[in-house]
């Protein structure tokens, strides 16, 4: 994999804050699992030394991400997290015609640190996502996902908890999208074995809006991806 240029990613810069544009398979933070590969983290403290990052995505999502260049600043948003205060919206392509109209899902979720995620009224923590159907496919839908808390594997899960799990997400039942599913007559030469037109989830960090150390608003739109941008032209081509 060729590694981004973090210059290249940056879609927001002031004093005190770096916003970038996370491309899909990139780590936020360092892994265990994966010493030694670059992430955003390593990336930006290359850039600006006192680089944090001050929320994560998943590994496979793409999209905004908010990095403090100085510890007050780091400070200044983790508070606002805490307060629920950050404003985010993520857009997801979900297998199925689902009409979502501020469909509030507030399921609880365990996370026992194994990435391994579990709806547990229980012992599950509080968790909260609205969503929104921004356009239908014949066999799709694109959904706006604003989530309240920030829960690991949120968005995902509570779309599966709808039956509307994100395509190509594996770990929660989700299919990958073929061109051959969607294209009449489309054909693949006998040797090959045809691949997903996405090869991770459909899962996208589409805005962010957080106070800067002014007070005032900062509101970031990070652009789709190429993959992304790609399954949503076919879908329109062929499934519209």
């Amino acid at each position: 994999m060729k590694y981004p240029i973090f210059k290249d990613l940056i879609i927001f810069e002031n004093d005190d804050y770096i916003v970038v544009n996370k491309p899909p398979f990139v780590a936020s933070l360092d892994e265990r699992s994966a010493a030694g590969e670059v992430n955003i983290l390593r990336l930006a403290k290359q850039y600006s030394a006192d680089a944090q990052v001050c929320h994560r995505l998943d590994k496979e999502t793409s999209g905004a991400i908010v990095i403090a260049k100085n510890p007050e600043a780091y400070r200044h948003l983790s508070m606002q997290f805490e307060r629920r205060k950050v404003k985010k919206i993520y857009h997801a392509v979900v297998d199925g015609q689902y009409q979502f109209d501020n469909l509030f899902v507030d399921l609880p979720i365990l996370n026992d640190g194994n990435k391994n995620v579990t709806i547990d009224r229980a012992e599950g923590k509080r968790a909260e996502t609205y969503f929104n159907s921004i356009k239908y496919y014949k066999h799709y839908t694109l959904v706006e996902c604003k989530p309240v808390t920030g829960r690991m594997h949120q968005i995902r899960i509570h779309l599966a908890t709808q039956r509307a799990a994100i395509c190509g997400d594996h770990m929660y039942k989700g299919k990958p999208v073929y061109l051959s599913a969607l294209k009449k007559g489309y054909r693949i030469a006998k040797d090959e074995e045809e691949q997903p037109i996405m090869k991770r989830f459909a899962l996208h960090a589409k805005e962010i809006t957080f106070k800067g150390m002014d007070e005032q608003d900062i509101h970031i739109e990070a652009p789709y991806p190429k993959d992304f941008t790609t399954l949503l032209k076919l879908l329109d081509k062929f499934d519209a």
